[in-house]
């Protein structure tokens, strides 16, 4: 089982995640949506399309755009379309 935790609170679990240039795609269903924080910004892989980001908000404090995900991928990257990865402190393990 993976687990990605922050600020001492579990963001995500699961034993279904997809690992892509050493980062854990989790299903979204595994992650805790409640301590999500849509935002703006995006990024772009040349492989994998354009990245769209939250930030995690537990116990009052803010990791901004912690986390990210692909709505849309290029073909290549279609195993991880939707799936969430986390950086920015997250311990993922």
């Amino acid at each position: 089982m993976v687990k990605a935790v922050w600020n001492g609170a579990t963001i995500a679990e699961s034993d279904e995640t997809i690992v892509v240039e050493g980062n854990h795609y989790f299903p979204r269903d595994a992650v805790n949506a409640e301590l999500l924080v849509p935002s703006g910004t995006t990024t772009v892989c040349p492989w994998k399309g354009t990245a769209s980001y939250y930030s995690l908000v537990v116990d009052g404090a803010e990791n901004r755009d912690a986390a990210w995900y692909y709505p849309e991928t290029k073909p290549a990257a279609d195993e991880i379309r939707d799936r969430i990865a986390f950086w920015k402190g997250v311990d993922v393990g």
